[in-house]
């Protein structure tokens, strides 16, 4: 898989392509320019014909004068994608992505973050927006909610908005404690954070047997009604928040937790360096010597 994702993305030349390839593996009759694309990624990463590699025919790009492809790669049980650019005239192949200068490039990746009923603190005129996607369960996200807890306060233009993205396949009791936040955040929105706090402090005392108590004791301490906390515990519009805060975050490509947004920037993991240097960076940017500086 690395293979095809090492791809240097300003430009192949694909006609001095070596005769020898494997045979394709399509499900269509390939057009001249798919096979010359798939012989050249063949017979560059040596891809023997273990390796099915896929090349849909390139369609118009967005770009005047690219086409543009998206070429699927599986070995065994391994699967990858790679975005590729052609030139018309079927010399060069490019791999990335491409840019519009005109935009701002982190605008659509702000457009699709759903931050509709999610837990936030911060003001309402904050000018900068920071979400994170996050697992009560995952150990990386309780070092980044402790490091949050001193960073976050001394950027009072910081509006910060919590996500859930529980991993269940390796953290078991981690929907319980979503759920758990959605229900609190229902009930009274300030609770949410004691919620968050009780989970991330005891994330050492919680497991798959007491995290429903857990999640009761912690309604409790901030408080909350616990016979309606508990009803909607195991209710499905709780379970279908916390679905739709996972399929927003997989709609952002997000794959791992913490993941959090700057203004649409991405960092991934506990990297409050990096977290600072961006909210510092849009700080600055909107400041308006700078916004003049800009013009």
């Amino acid at each position: 898989m690395r293979a095809l994702k090492s791809l240097v993305a300003t430009g192949i030349m694909l006609a001095s392509l070596a005769t020898a390839a494997w045979a394709p593996a399509q499900t269509a009759p390939q057009t001249e320019l798919q096979k010359k694309i798939e012989q050249y990624l063949r017979h560059i990463y040596a891809f023997g014909p273990e390796v099915k590699l896929v090349v849909p025919e390139p369609k118009d790009s967005e770009v005047a004068g690219l086409l543009v492809t998206t070429v699927e790669l599986t070995s065994g049980e391994s699967h990858d994608t790679a975005k590729m650019y052609i030139s018309k005239d079927g010399k060069f192949l490019f791999r990335g992505d491409v840019s519009d200068l005109s935009k701002d490039p982190m605008a659509e990746t702000r457009a699709k973050i759903d931050l509709k009923s999610a837990p936030f603190v911060g003001s309402e005129t904050s000018t900068v927006t920071v979400v994170e996607f996050a697992d009560f369960e995952c150990p990386v996200c309780r070092q980044l909610h402790d490091q949050l807890k001193t960073v976050l306060p001394n950027y009072p233009q910081v509006k910060f908005y919590f996500k859930d993205y529980p991993i269940e396949q390796i953290h078991p009791w981690a929907k319980t404690a979503a759920l758990a936040g959605h229900c609190a955040f229902n009930q009274k929105p300030a609770a949410f954070w004691k919620i968050y706090d009780g989970f991330y402090d005891s994330q050492d005392l919680v497991s798959a047997a007491n995290a429903w108590d857990k999640a009761v004791d912690f309604a409790g301490q901030a408080g909350l009604d616990q016979a309606a906390f508990k009803t909607c515990l195991a209710s499905p519009e709780a379970a279908a928040a916390v679905e739709a805060s996972v399929a927003n975050a997989r709609a952002l490509d997000v794959t791992s937790t913490p993941t959090i947004f700057v203004n649409g920037r991405r960092v991934v993991g506990a990297d409050t360096a990096t977290i600072e240097r961006f909210i510092q960076y849009e700080i600055g940017r909107q400041k308006p010597s700078a916004r003049a500086g800009n013009n």
